[in-house]
């Protein structure tokens, strides 16, 4: 006979059963870039704290956080010098205006901020990485019009690039999953293609492509020469749209012509940055130096919602004037500057030094792609394995012929499921599986994210 089914507790308040912390969750939340529907066969993980690459729930379980939570946790979770760097502000104060006031920690910060990249030596700071890319775009087309080319209106992006999802943001992307429904809000932004993609910086097109594939990117600038304010890319790695490479040369090129032509070039390493790609910026693998900068994710280490834009001293001087000119750049965010976000950026940046942390990465990139490149050779299901410093990716496919599954099946999202039972936070995107682990996951965490991720697979397709 079975046993009699458990009550639930009840609540001394109420007398009612007591919700369980998921039934609460989905009683009232709606989760970002979810079907809430998908949550009826997939309930959410609960999470009871994280330290490191690991997040723990209730009892004792754990799973590694490969993805870095959205790509920002660049040193892991619950990082003792960073906590530690966090309570000390906290009890100076939590934040305050930061129009006409300032403070020792984002001096310092900005002071260390504005080293990183000669030439970048003037910031400007935002709550998040879309608002970033805003901010650039707005300061660009405020410059141009206010330094004698008021017809430099437009702005041109990479195909299949993300920047964010801010109507501003989602017009400069190319990702139709994000922005399609709202296109009647979108501004034009011309986009630029083909894009010359690699597998990583051993591909012969990584140092030098070929004319033919700069040619027709070159065709499309040169139209919008006259018109053109500034073109936005994320530099090296595509991450929403679907963790693609391309060579440094394609960048170096795009750089120079822009220099050439008097049109801004503005680099969105919201992902990048940070040692991601084995540079602190992704830019520096084509020794590119853009006129804006914008930063956020690993900035503060995924600590707080903390974003900056790094631009020119002469991007800067074309605003400085008298009040009654209104050249001044009168945007601004509530947590502009916010004081917990800067002491997590500062010593993130300070462990991120002294540990050699880019160095690192670049060391044991082949590590991150060895584990997708030897779950292929096992399984014949995942193609066009690519990787570079801590991100790797590759499209999960048919082992019998190396076809691509129907978006309709939704193989990238069963395979996430399971690998969330088995205890891996991965999260692809469509049938895209990408490893994206903290920057300083150590190797005996690697080989268990291996170990997951081929289990995982293995199951999601029956093999």
């Amino acid at each position: 006979m079975p046993s009699a089914p458990k009550k639930k507790s009840r609540t001394k308040k109420t007398g009612r059963p007591a919700c369980s912390v998921a039934e609460k969750d989905l009683k009232y939340f709606w989760h970002p870039c979810s079907q809430m529907k998908d949550y009826e066969i997939f309930p959410p993980l609960e999470i009871e704290k994280a330290r490191g690459a690991y997040l723990y729930s209730p009892g004792g379980r754990n799973t590694i956080d490969a993805i870095s939570s959205w790509w920002c946790k660049s040193l892991g979770h619950a990082h003792p010098r960073i906590a530690k760097a966090v309570k000390r502000q906290i009890s100076k104060f939590e934040h305050v205006i930061s129009a006409n006031t300032c403070n020792s920690v984002l001096s310092e910060l900005s002071e260390r901020l504005a080293s990183l990249m000669p030439g970048l030596d003037k910031l400007f700071y935002a709550d998040n990485g879309s608002t970033a890319i805003e901010i650039a775009m707005k300061m660009s087309l405020q410059y141009h019009a206010q330094t004698g080319n008021s017809q430099k209106t437009k702005f041109a992006s990479l195909s299949n690039g993300y920047h964010g999802e801010t109507l501003l943001t989602l017009s400069a992307g190319d990702c139709g999953i994000y922005s399609s429904k709202f296109s009647p809000l979108l501004i034009n932004v011309e986009k630029l293609s083909p894009i010359p993609y690699v597998s990583g910086i051993e591909d012969p097109l990584w140092k030098k492509i070929p004319d033919n594939q700069w040619l027709p990117v070159k065709e499309q600038l040169e139209k919008m020469r006259e018109t053109l304010c500034a073109v936005l890319l994320e530099p090296i790695v595509q991450g929403a749209g679907g963790m693609k490479i391309y060579s440094q040369d394609f960048l170096r090129r795009i750089s120079s012509w822009t220099k050439k032509n008097n049109v801004h070039l503005i680099a969105d390493e919201i992902m990048t940055g940070f040692g991601r790609t084995g540079r602190f910026f992704a830019c520096e693998h084509a020794a590119v130096t853009p006129d804006y900068l914008c930063m956020s994710k690993g900035l503060s280490a995924g600590w707080a919602p903390f974003a900056a834009v790094l631009c020119t001293r002469k991007i800067y001087e074309a605003f400085y004037d008298d009040y009654s000119t209104g050249k001044a750049f009168l945007h601004s965010n509530t947590f502009c500057g916010y004081a917990i976000g800067a002491a997590a950026a500062l010593e993130n940046l300070k462990i991120m030094e002294e540990e050699q942390i880019p160095a690192q990465v670049a060391a044991r990139s082949c590590e991150i792609r060895k584990v997708l490149d030897e779950i292929r050779s096992e399984t014949s299901a995942l193609s066009k394995s690519r990787g570079i410093g801590f991100v790797a990716a590759a499209e999960i496919v048919n082992p019998k012929d190396g076809s691509s599954f129907e978006p309709s099946k939704r193989t990238g999202f069963n395979f996430y499921r399971q690998a969330v039972v088995n205890g891996a936070l991965l999260r692809p995107l469509g049938d895209t599986v990408y490893l994206m682990p903290p920057l300083n996951c150590p190797p005996k965490i690697i080989d268990k994210l291996k170990a997951i991720a081929l289990k995982s697979l293995k199951e999601t397709l029956n093999l």
